[in-house]
Protein backbone atom coordinates (compact mmCIF):
# COMPACT_ATOMS: atom_id res chain seq x y z
CA UNK A 1 0.00 0.00 0.00
CA UNK A 2 1.32 3.44 -0.95
CA UNK A 3 2.13 5.77 1.93
CA UNK A 4 1.72 9.55 1.79
CA UNK A 5 3.17 12.05 4.24
CA UNK A 6 0.90 15.05 4.87
CA UNK A 7 2.36 18.18 6.45
CA UNK A 8 -0.19 20.28 8.33
CA UNK A 9 0.28 23.85 9.61
CA UNK A 10 -2.24 24.17 12.43
CA UNK A 11 -6.04 24.16 12.40
CA UNK A 12 -8.11 26.87 10.73
CA UNK A 13 -7.94 28.77 7.46
CA UNK A 14 -6.70 32.08 8.87
CA UNK A 15 -3.86 30.83 11.09
CA UNK A 16 -3.35 27.14 10.31
CA UNK A 17 -4.26 24.42 7.83
CA UNK A 18 -7.44 24.96 5.83
CA UNK A 19 -9.67 22.32 7.39
CA UNK A 20 -11.71 21.49 4.29
CA UNK A 21 -8.57 21.14 2.17
CA UNK A 22 -6.91 18.96 4.79
CA UNK A 23 -9.86 16.60 5.19
CA UNK A 24 -10.47 16.41 1.44
CA UNK A 25 -6.81 15.47 1.02
CA UNK A 26 -6.93 12.73 3.64
CA UNK A 27 -10.22 11.40 2.23
CA UNK A 28 -8.89 11.34 -1.33
CA UNK A 29 -5.77 9.48 -0.23
CA UNK A 30 -7.80 6.75 1.47
CA UNK A 31 -10.33 6.53 -1.37
CA UNK A 32 -7.40 5.91 -3.72
CA UNK A 33 -6.33 2.92 -1.66
CA UNK A 34 -3.31 4.59 -0.08
CA UNK A 35 -2.60 5.49 3.54
CA UNK A 36 -1.34 8.68 5.16
CA UNK A 37 0.57 9.93 8.17
CA UNK A 38 0.23 13.54 9.30
CA UNK A 39 3.16 15.67 10.43
CA UNK A 40 3.55 19.25 11.64
CA UNK A 41 6.30 21.47 13.02
CA UNK A 42 6.34 21.49 16.82
CA UNK A 43 6.56 25.29 17.04
CA UNK A 44 4.39 28.22 18.19
CA UNK A 45 1.90 29.60 15.64
CA UNK A 46 2.74 32.99 14.20
CA UNK A 47 -0.46 34.25 15.84
CA UNK A 48 -4.01 33.14 16.65
CA UNK A 49 -7.01 34.46 14.73
CA UNK A 50 -10.62 34.52 15.96
CA UNK A 51 -12.36 32.82 13.04
CA UNK A 52 -15.67 34.52 13.87
CA UNK A 53 -14.42 38.09 13.89
CA UNK A 54 -11.20 37.79 11.91
CA UNK A 55 -9.37 39.61 14.69
CA UNK A 56 -6.09 38.53 16.27
CA UNK A 57 -6.36 37.00 19.74
CA UNK A 58 -3.95 37.47 22.64
CA UNK A 59 -3.06 33.82 23.17
CA UNK A 60 -0.41 31.37 22.05
CA UNK A 61 -0.96 28.02 20.35
CA UNK A 62 1.33 25.27 19.10
CA UNK A 63 1.18 24.30 15.42
CA UNK A 64 1.40 20.54 16.02
CA UNK A 65 -1.06 20.57 18.91
CA UNK A 66 -3.58 22.45 16.76
CA UNK A 67 -2.98 20.24 13.71
CA UNK A 68 -3.70 17.22 15.92
CA UNK A 69 -7.33 18.38 15.94
CA UNK A 70 -7.53 17.59 12.22
CA UNK A 71 -5.66 14.29 12.43
CA UNK A 72 -7.62 13.08 15.46
CA UNK A 73 -4.44 13.06 17.53
CA UNK A 74 -2.45 10.87 15.13
CA UNK A 75 0.37 13.24 14.26
CA UNK A 76 4.15 13.33 14.48
CA UNK A 77 6.66 16.20 14.59
CA UNK A 78 8.03 17.02 11.15
CA UNK A 79 11.53 16.39 12.51
CA UNK A 80 10.61 12.68 12.42
CA UNK A 81 9.53 12.75 8.76
CA UNK A 82 11.87 10.80 6.51
CA UNK A 83 11.11 10.71 2.79
CA UNK A 84 12.58 7.20 2.67
CA UNK A 85 9.54 5.95 4.63
CA UNK A 86 6.98 7.35 2.18
CA UNK A 87 6.04 7.27 -1.49
CA UNK A 88 4.83 10.88 -1.71
CA UNK A 89 4.25 14.17 0.09
CA UNK A 90 1.22 16.48 0.16
CA UNK A 91 0.96 19.90 1.82
CA UNK A 92 -2.57 21.37 2.20
CA UNK A 93 -3.05 25.13 2.24
CA UNK A 94 -4.57 27.63 4.60
CA UNK A 95 -2.76 30.72 5.84
CA UNK A 96 -0.80 28.49 8.21
CA UNK A 97 1.19 27.25 5.22
CA UNK A 98 2.24 30.85 4.60
CA UNK A 99 2.61 31.78 8.28
CA UNK A 100 3.83 28.67 10.11
CA UNK A 101 5.49 26.48 7.47
CA UNK A 102 7.08 29.52 5.85
CA UNK A 103 6.73 33.28 6.25
CA UNK A 104 5.38 34.13 2.78
CA UNK A 105 2.38 35.91 4.34
CA UNK A 106 4.78 38.43 5.91
CA UNK A 107 7.88 38.44 3.71
CA UNK A 108 6.41 37.70 0.28
CA UNK A 109 9.10 36.89 -2.29
CA UNK A 110 11.78 37.26 0.41
CA UNK A 111 10.28 34.46 2.49
CA UNK A 112 12.05 31.49 4.03
CA UNK A 113 10.77 28.03 4.98
CA UNK A 114 10.87 26.57 8.49
CA UNK A 115 14.17 24.66 8.51
CA UNK A 116 12.64 21.34 9.55
CA UNK A 117 9.85 21.60 6.99
CA UNK A 118 12.36 22.56 4.30
CA UNK A 119 14.62 19.63 5.17
CA UNK A 120 11.70 17.20 4.83
CA UNK A 121 10.46 18.68 1.55
CA UNK A 122 13.98 18.73 0.11
CA UNK A 123 14.29 15.01 0.88
CA UNK A 124 11.27 14.22 -1.30
CA UNK A 125 12.69 16.47 -4.03
CA UNK A 126 16.16 14.90 -3.94
CA UNK A 127 14.69 11.39 -4.00
CA UNK A 128 12.50 12.33 -6.99
CA UNK A 129 9.34 11.37 -5.07
CA UNK A 130 6.12 13.14 -6.08
CA UNK A 131 4.84 16.05 -4.01
CA UNK A 132 1.55 17.96 -4.07
CA UNK A 133 1.11 21.52 -2.84
CA UNK A 134 -2.39 22.98 -2.38
CA UNK A 135 -3.80 26.53 -2.26
CA UNK A 136 -1.09 28.92 -0.94
CA UNK A 137 1.33 26.10 -0.03
CA UNK A 138 2.86 26.28 -3.56
CA UNK A 139 4.56 29.49 -2.36
CA UNK A 140 7.13 27.11 -0.87
CA UNK A 141 7.82 25.30 -4.15
CA UNK A 142 10.44 27.77 -5.49
CA UNK A 143 12.37 27.39 -2.22
CA UNK A 144 12.45 23.60 -2.55
CA UNK A 145 13.10 23.12 -6.27
CA UNK A 146 15.34 24.71 -8.87
CA UNK A 147 14.51 27.82 -10.85
CA UNK A 148 11.86 27.34 -13.53
CA UNK A 149 9.73 24.88 -11.53
CA UNK A 150 6.10 24.90 -12.72
CA UNK A 151 3.55 25.86 -10.06
CA UNK A 152 0.17 27.53 -9.57
CA UNK A 153 -1.74 29.39 -6.89
CA UNK A 154 -4.65 29.95 -9.28
CA UNK A 155 -5.02 33.35 -10.93
CA UNK A 156 -4.19 35.98 -8.29
CA UNK A 157 -1.80 38.33 -10.10
CA UNK A 158 0.09 39.67 -7.08
CA UNK A 159 0.73 36.25 -5.56
CA UNK A 160 1.69 34.83 -8.95
CA UNK A 161 4.14 37.70 -9.43
CA UNK A 162 5.79 36.89 -6.10
CA UNK A 163 6.23 33.24 -7.10
CA UNK A 164 7.70 34.34 -10.42
CA UNK A 165 10.12 36.63 -8.58
CA UNK A 166 11.13 33.67 -6.43
CA UNK A 167 12.01 31.66 -9.52
CA UNK A 168 8.90 29.63 -10.30
CA UNK A 169 7.22 29.41 -13.68
CA UNK A 170 3.70 30.33 -12.58
CA UNK A 171 0.85 28.93 -14.65
CA UNK A 172 -2.70 30.24 -14.21
CA UNK A 173 -5.05 27.41 -13.33
CA UNK A 174 -8.81 27.06 -12.73
CA UNK A 175 -10.09 25.71 -9.42
CA UNK A 176 -10.92 22.27 -10.81
CA UNK A 177 -7.55 21.60 -12.40
CA UNK A 178 -3.89 21.03 -11.53
CA UNK A 179 -0.45 22.05 -12.78
CA UNK A 180 2.14 19.29 -13.11
CA UNK A 181 5.89 19.73 -13.34
CA UNK A 182 6.56 16.28 -14.76
CA UNK A 183 10.35 16.46 -14.55
CA UNK A 184 10.29 17.18 -10.81
CA UNK A 185 7.05 15.33 -10.05
CA UNK A 186 5.51 18.40 -8.41
CA UNK A 187 1.77 19.05 -8.59
CA UNK A 188 -0.19 22.10 -7.43
CA UNK A 189 -3.83 23.17 -7.41
CA UNK A 190 -5.59 26.42 -6.36
CA UNK A 191 -8.29 24.98 -4.07
CA UNK A 192 -9.55 27.82 -1.83
CA UNK A 193 -7.37 30.39 -3.58
CA UNK A 194 -10.30 30.23 -6.02
CA UNK A 195 -12.92 27.84 -4.65
CA UNK A 196 -16.31 29.18 -3.66
CA UNK A 197 -17.41 25.94 -2.02
CA UNK A 198 -16.08 22.69 -0.59
CA UNK A 199 -17.35 20.93 -3.72
CA UNK A 200 -15.27 23.19 -5.96
CA UNK A 201 -12.20 22.70 -3.77
CA UNK A 202 -12.62 18.92 -3.89
CA UNK A 203 -12.35 18.74 -7.68
CA UNK A 204 -8.79 20.02 -7.88
CA UNK A 205 -7.69 18.26 -4.71
CA UNK A 206 -8.98 14.90 -5.97
CA UNK A 207 -7.06 15.42 -9.21
CA UNK A 208 -3.93 16.38 -7.30
CA UNK A 209 -4.03 13.36 -5.00
CA UNK A 210 -4.68 10.96 -7.88
CA UNK A 211 -1.87 12.48 -9.92
CA UNK A 212 0.57 12.37 -7.01
CA UNK A 213 -0.19 8.69 -6.50
CA UNK A 214 0.07 7.99 -10.24
CA UNK A 215 3.58 9.44 -10.23
CA UNK A 216 4.82 7.14 -7.47
CA UNK A 217 7.02 4.34 -8.66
Amino acid sequence: MKKVAVILSGCGVFDGSEIHESILTLLAIEKSGAQYQCFAPDVPQMHVINHLSGEEMSENRNVMVEAARISRGNIQPVTELSASDFDALIVPGGFGAAKNLCDFAVAGADCTVNKDVQRACLEFASQKKPAGYICIAPAMIPLIYEKGIKATIGTDADTAAALTQMGALHINCPVDDIVIDEENKVISTPAYMLAGSILEASKGIDKLVNSVLDLTK
